[in-house]
């Protein structure tokens, strides 16, 4: 008796005397959740390997008027490296690159645009929040949906027909929702913007033609989760998330990867994950797999952590991703969509 005495006292200590240091807490990681660090340490030491790639930086408008910061580098061949000479890139096709949460594209531009630039130009795109991008809460790809929305009329204003869209984590969450939610542009009455000024003919929009998500959580709790210490970390994180919708006046969790996944079907979808995920453990990337559409392939990658595949098997993720990106390109060149 006197032992669970003991243990009931302490249980009940434990809940009360953290409670101040609870709410602190739960404070800080809500603002963390919607604000996150524009750059990451060591982020200028990439500016001259990222101006030898050439290019342009970019300003642009996201559908709902925010300027975004963004670098367009036209389809080149990576130094050093021959991929297979039968593919001929098209001008009017691109590749939009979508970063994860904190920190600008510029690690992505280093680490992916040399062999994604092979197949087509590559507009990297700094979400809101992000970057030299305006001033935005970051919220999990619902609003990055308009981001999306503006690179593929900037692509289309210069003449762009057909886009695939490449995303690491929040990036990968981001794609799978931009095809959910704007549609792959083969309808054009349903993918039409109703909030466009009256009178005003915008140039067509790139017709989405592939997608590649690396690093995807079927939900939001999850990859929030994984990084809350202790055993309830995905109950906090989802409680989070509802404070977060309270304070956004919309819910991040209504376009998360699990209610969106199957809207991509018939765009072919290439989900990547680690088998050493600890942010998204494997089993998770399963389940979203397993909610996709025929169309959706799953890579698993041995040995690899998150958003670390291309790292763990450089040459594997380079061709994988390469054969998906043409195949998708090829078949939208053929009129077989």
């Amino acid at each position: 008796m006197r032992r669970r005495g003991v243990v009931a006292a302490a249980g009940v200590a434990a809940v009360t005397l953290p409670v101040a240091g609870y709410r602190y807490a739960t404070r800080r990681w809500r603002r963390r959740l919607l604000a996150a660090p524009r750059t990451q340490p060591g982020e200028d030491e990439l500016a001259p390997a990222i101006d030898a790639m050439g290019g342009e930086v970019v300003r642009l408008r996201s559908r709902d008027g925010l300027r975004l910061s963004a670098r367009w580098l036209p389809a080149a061949e990576p130094k050093g490296r021959k991929t297979k000479a039968a593919w001929q890139p098209d001008p009017h096709e691109a590749i939009v690159l979508l970063h994860g949460w904190s920190g600008s594209v510029a690690p992505d531009i280093v680490e992916y645009a040399p062999f994604l630039r092979a197949t087509a130009g590559v507009l990297a795109l700094d979400f809101r929040g992000h970057g030299e991008s305006d001033d935005a809460p970051t919220t999990w790809g619902m609003n990055e949906i308009e981001d999306v929305a503006g690179a593929l009329a900037w692509l289309g204003e210069r003449g762009v027909q057909r886009v695939a869209l490449f995303g690491t984590s929040m990036g990968g969450i981001t794609a799978i929702a931009s095809v959910g939610v704007l549609g792959d542009g083969t309808l054009a009455a349903a993918d039409m913007d109703i909030d466009a000024p009256a009178g005003v003919v915008p140039a067509p929009r790139p017709l989405i033609v592939g997608v590649v998500a690396d690093s995807v959580p079927p939900e939001l709790a999850v990859g929030v989760g994984s990084r809350i210490p202790g055993p309830l970390g995905r109950v906090v994180a989802d409680r989070l998330f509802s404070a977060a919708a309270r304070e956004l006046g919309s819910d991040p969790r209504e376009t998360e990867p699990i209610r969106v996944v199957d809207l991509v079907e018939p765009v072919p979808l290439l989900l990547i994950h680690g088998e050493a995920d600890r942010t998204v453990p494997l089993g998770e990337g399963q389940r979203l797999a397993d909610a996709a559409g025929p169309s959706a392939e799953h890579w698993t990658v041995p040995g690899a952590d998150h958003s670390a595949s291309h790292a763990t098997m450089p040459q594997e993720y380079e061709t994988r991703v390469t054969d998906t990106l043409r195949s998708a390109f090829q078949r939208a060149r053929e009129g077989d969509l």
